[in-house]
């Protein structure tokens, strides 16, 4: 997703490039810490597909691997110029306090909104002259980012709480839960079809009614426990909504356009 978002802002092959290995060795620290931090609980829950809760991994070699991932995350950060670097290593920050303590608040929406919202400002800044990303790029970013945060933790909403784990989507409650992550999804795949400047073609619009059939077969399915269903859904519409950029050329136009001005 990353390396399609930097390909439809006119990265070139080479900042593509530097644009997914960055965001690649970031999210390996995140989700490495991440399950080095829920370790004692996800052994609690009796979670097979962990192999430090299961002790198939020792700690220290995770910590290690967190560390030489963020290390590099930092530097191929740079290559794209030190604002962009700046926005990666803040979207960071903002997912290593995720894992570290805020996941268990009624602020635990902020760092995905935050860290998915400076994506783009990521692959925006890296461009030549620094130009300031699109405000509704951004704003689709950071409201995809509070709807994965919470479909994927609705699966889980019972062993969080058995552990004492009480972000908002466990406030909320599955229903709502649900309901709050179809309303922001929808809205960000409005904001990336009539954000860009120009007419919207038949073709951006179309996306809409099948983001729409996608994200409520996902919420359908995902009723079932356990299932991530839903929050597979988001990804897809995610993917397709960067497709579309993409393919349109609409991300680069507004880029330009906001350049100029």
């Amino acid at each position: 997703m990353a390396a399609g978002l930097a390909a439809a802002c006119g990265r070139g092959a080479a900042g593509t490039a530097a644009v997914a290995a960055a965001v690649l060795a970031g999210q390996l620290s995140v989700g490495w810490l991440n399950d080095l931090v829920d370790a004692g609980r996800d052994a609690r829950t009796g979670r097979a597909d962990k192999p430090v809760a299961q002790g198939r991994l020792s700690r220290d070699a995770v910590r290690t691997a967190v560390a030489v991932a963020a290390v590099a995350a930092a530097g191929l950060s740079l290559l794209s110029g030190p604002a962009a670097a700046a926005a990666h290593l803040l979207a960071l920050v903002s997912a290593w306090a995720y894992d570290l303590g805020v996941k268990a608040t009624r602020w635990s929406p902020v760092p995905y909104a935050v860290s998915f919202g400076l994506l783009p400002a990521f692959v925006v800044l890296g461009l030549e002259g620094t130009p300031l990303p699109p405000w509704w790029l951004v704003a689709a970013g950071a409201l995809l980012g509070c709807a994965a945060h919470v479909l994927n933790v609705l699966p889980d909403l019972a062993d969080d709480a058995a552990c004492g784990v009480r972000g908002l989507p466990h406030r909320l409650g599955a229903e709502r839960g649900r309901a709050a992550a179809a309303v922001l999804v929808l809205a960000a795949s409005a904001l990336l079809v009539l954000g860009p400047p120009g007419p919207v073609a038949g073709g951006r619009l179309a996306v809409l009614p099948v983001a729409a059939v996608t994200v409520g077969a996902g919420l359908a399915a995902g009723r079932r426990p356990g299932s991530r269903a839903a929050f597979r859904a988001v990804l897809l519409v995610a993917v397709a909504d960067v497709g579309l950029l993409l393919w349109t050329g609409a991300a680069g136009t507004a880029v330009t356009a906001a350049g100029g001005g």
